[in-house]
């Protein structure tokens, strides 16, 4: 990966909605250039998606929640089934095996404490092999879904 395809990556984290020809004359190669080297980005898996940022308030779901879950075992069957089980939580917006006092980290939006608490009893504290479950409730979001920098 050269300064070019670098480039490229940059202008695509700050706005995925450019057009190739935006793209090309913002990064100064052609436009079939541009397109071409694109294309191999996203081929080579340094592109894996493009997604638009929807605001969390104006969908009802403005309430972030990060939760630590420790499970009753540390072993590959626990593990797997709590990822499975987790996998199709529409709530969950990730879930991370982390080092250190939890095993998962989760970040979850809902629409409020109330909703939140719906779901605690009726998903997550009933998630196989859940020993202990720690909720930090965010109080404002400082910096979120920064872009990488290289």
């Amino acid at each position: 990966m050269d300064r070019i395809d670098k480039n490229i990556l940059r202008h695509l984290q700050a706005d995925g909605r450019l057009t190739n020809a935006e793209l090309a004359k913002a990064v100064n190669v052609s436009p079939a250039t541009c397109h071409r080297r694109t294309q191999a980005l996203f081929d080579n898996g340094h592109i894996t998606a493009v997604h638009g940022k929807v605001n969390p308030a104006s969908v009802n779901r403005g309430t972030l929640v990060m939760v630590g879950v420790v499970l009753d075992r540390s072993t590959p069957e626990s593990f797997a089934a709590f990822e499975e089980a987790v996998s199709d939580t529409k709530e969950l917006l990730d879930c991370h095996l982390v080092a250190g006092d939890f095993d998962y980290l989760l970040k979850i939006r809902v629409k409020d404490m109330t909703d939140f608490n719906t779901m605690h009893n009726k998903m997550l504290i009933a998630l196989p092999g859940v020993r202990q479950i720690r909720t930090f409730f965010v109080l404002k979001e400082i910096k979120e879904n920064a872009p990488l920098d290289f």
